[in-house]
């Protein structure tokens, strides 16, 4: 369930909150709290300490972080005391609560810490979709064990959430080639640009080329729209990194880039295994900048450090790309829903740019009948990809259906289960979405098919299914 307890220590500036403000008021709140005398300040800086060092692990950390960023305000030669300095951090901070208003769309994959458990037995790590206030969504994570016999149990969250630190990774110029495609800007300018940059580079090194370009602008034409676009594209590529001794459960994944700055939404992590054995976890999901969506690729190989980068491509358009768990035919592979209605399959030989699609499942059956997508990555058995589907029908109702794809050709069907899945239950139709049953994310452990699902777009379940049950109702 939504928990709106976990609350994590986020930068506020007045007047930035009010829509249609041309300029915030960070300066008048600065004037104001130097006025203060140090009397005022140490009173009113316990005050904060005392109503809020119990909801963050280190409130201090979090109250001078947020004094540098609006430090340039602070006249040159001005002498702070500590506790001003904290003072004006606490006026430019807020709490924000990540689950407020839902936690949903979950997908579920093996822990990469496997020690300690009773045979048989799977931890696994599931991520989870928080929505907060204005939903705004962001990307946090849960832990558990499931038994031989496929019991679940579920771990109770670490007390304080909070948001990593993030950097800049290396720029490629495979991630740069097909958004410039899709904005039409693929021209002269651009193949310019790229001619003066490696196959990866660093954000200083382009903003060194953009800065030479620009200075020439006079015999390009549109210089300034092709700079925006390259400094868009190299915002959607980040790194986030958490220290190891943070619970899992309190590492949490927050729009950085404008494409995302409204939600990172429905995330569905794979663990993928490359031809030589090695393996990292690899996620897409939908990053929302308010009224357009796109996607993004996440990798990580221990959930503490991960790298973000755009994904493009016309298989890769809208929502919903899930990632194969291996390759296959010596090329990656997805499922992908870019025509917002059906399910395809696209290959690729690199994980951001997807262009090539072949379908495999349109809507047919009422209960499809306004689209049908998948329900996270093609789950590996001996008798196929293992694909869990979702369904929407009459009043926008979210079922979760079965199909099954050859293994060595996912482009062809095998079965489609005759009837869902899973379908609202009574108790599961109320919610922040109505009539919703979906997952991102599903995990084999045994004999079983642990399925995690989103309810209503309010709260978590999990279903468990007997795999050799399910196959023979698929190929029956």
């Amino acid at each position: 369930m939504p928990d709106p307890s976990r609350v994590v220590s986020r930068l506020f500036v007045a007047g930035q909150e009010d829509y249609g403000s041309q300029q915030s008021r960070a300066s008048l709140v600065i004037d104001r709290v130097l006025a203060l005398t140090e009397e005022d300040v140490c009173k009113t800086l316990d005050d904060v300490y005392s109503r809020f060092i119990g909801r963050h692990k280190d409130l201090t950390q979090d109250l001078e972080q947020h004094a540098h960023r609006v430090a340039n305000r602070v006249q040159p030669g001005v002498t702070l005391s500590e506790e001003r300095w904290r003072l004006i951090g606490a006026l430019f901070s807020h709490e924000f609560s990540i689950e407020s208003a839902a936690l949903t769309n979950p997908s579920m994959v093996p822990h990469p810490d496997q020690s300690e458990l009773d045979p048989g037995s799977t931890r696994f790590l599931m991520s989870v979709r928080c929505i907060g206030e204005g939903h705004r969504s962001s990307i946090g994570f849960r832990t558990g064990v499931v038994s031989a016999d496929g019991e679940v149990e579920v771990d109770l969250p670490g007390d304080h959430p909070a948001i990593g630190v993030h950097w800049e990774p290396l720029l490629r110029q495979s991630n740069f080639k097909g958004l410039l495609e899709e904005m039409n800007d693929l021209g002269e300018n651009a193949r310019y640009v790229m001619s003066q940059l490696g196959d990866t580079f660093t954000l200083t090194e382009l903003n060194a080329v953009l800065f030479r370009f620009l200075d020439g602008r006079d015999s390009f034409r549109n210089a300034d729209t092709t700079v925006h676009h390259f400094r868009m594209i190299a915002e959607r590529n980040y790194s986030v990194s958490f220290s190891a001794e943070r619970d899992v459960s309190e590492r949490v994944l927050w729009p950085v880039s404008y494409a995302e700055w409204r939600g990172m939404e429905d995330a569905r992590f794979v663990k993928f295994t490359e031809p030589d054995g090695s393996a990292e976890y690899l996620a897409t999901y939908t990053a929302f900048d308010g009224s357009n969506v796109s996607q993004q690729l996440l990798q990580t190989q221990d959930f503490i450090a991960f790298e973000t980068h755009p994904i493009s491509g016309k298989s890769a358009r809208g929502k919903g790309l899930a990632i194969f768990p291996r390759k296959v035919g010596g090329m990656y592979a997805a499922m992908s829903r870019s025509d917002n209605e059906s399910n395809w399959v696209t290959f690729s030989e690199h994980l951001d740019y997807w262009s090539t699609t072949h379908s495999v499942q349109i809507p047919l059956r009422p209960w499809e009948l306004i689209q049908v997508g998948n329900c996270g990555s093609p789950i590996e058995t001996d008798a196929g990809w293992l694909l869990l589907t979702h369904a929407v029908g009459p009043m926008r109702t979210y079922c979760i259906g079965a199909s099954l794809l050859d293994l060595n050709d996912p482009t062809r069907v095998i079965g489609v289960l005759k009837e869902p899945l899973l379908t609202p239950m009574e108790d599961e139709r109320n919610g922040y979405v109505p009539n919703v049953v979906y997952s991102c994310g599903s995990m084999k452990v045994g004999s079983n098919i642990v399925i995690p699902y989103g309810i209503s777009d309010h709260a978590i379940g999990l279903a468990i299914a007997n795999l050799d049950g399910l196959l023979e109702r698929l190929v029956e």
